[in-house]
């Protein structure tokens, strides 16, 4: 479980080091987005060790047909996630669409994952994301609405979300946790 956290305070502090500490992190210079970029990538590595070492201590057990709903919003999130990329019309309507997908993903596996571990994991970045918004806004203030793109970016954005979808159940399958099995009764 230490190396969750740790991998998990690795993630947060690298992603908030620029917010909470922008004097520090300016004097990095352009050497800064390299080491930012290395220490979350060591908190992937450690989450995902710790995560998978992790004794399984169960805290509730997750209510029947969480899997169906967590899969529609793995789907949707991947989605949202995409939609500040393409440029469409969902970025105008969400201010931090990468971060509300985080969200929607965490909240996700806290519906189907009620051991230790995954609070933890899940329960953390849901955390982090919360806090990340909050301190964003505090120093943009207002949002301006961007102009909208064309609706055919949005569904681009779908239709690579099902396609990395797709992989990232191969890969749940291929490690042992199949996301089509979990809660349904």
């Amino acid at each position: 479980m230490t190396t969750l956290i740790f991998g998990l305070a690795l993630w947060i502090g690298a992603h908030l080091f620029k917010r909470v500490a922008p004097g520090p992190r300016a004097a990095l210079g352009g050497a800064g987005k390299g080491l930012v970029a290395a220490v979350a990538l060591a908190g992937i590595v450690l989450m995902v060790l710790g995560y998978r070492g992790a004794a399984f201590v169960p805290l509730y057990t997750p209510p029947p047909g969480m899997g169906h709903l967590n899969n529609l919003l793995m789907l949707i999130a991947l989605s949202v996630f995409g939609a500040g990329a393409v440029k469409g019309v969902v970025w105008t309507r969400i201010r931090h669409p990468q971060l509300t997908a985080v969200k929607i993903w965490a909240v996700g596996h806290l519906l189907v994952n009620g051991d230790l571990a995954s609070v933890v994991l899940f329960g953390g970045l849901l955390g982090w994301t919360v806090a990340e918004v909050v301190v964003i806004n505090r120093a943009e203030g207002g949002w301006a609405r961007p102009a909208p793109g064309p609706w055919k970016n949005d569904l681009k954005a779908v239709a690579i979300a099902v396609v990395v979808y797709a992989i990232a159940a191969g890969i749940h399958i291929w490690t042992g946790h199949n996301p089509f099995l979990g809660t349904y009764a």
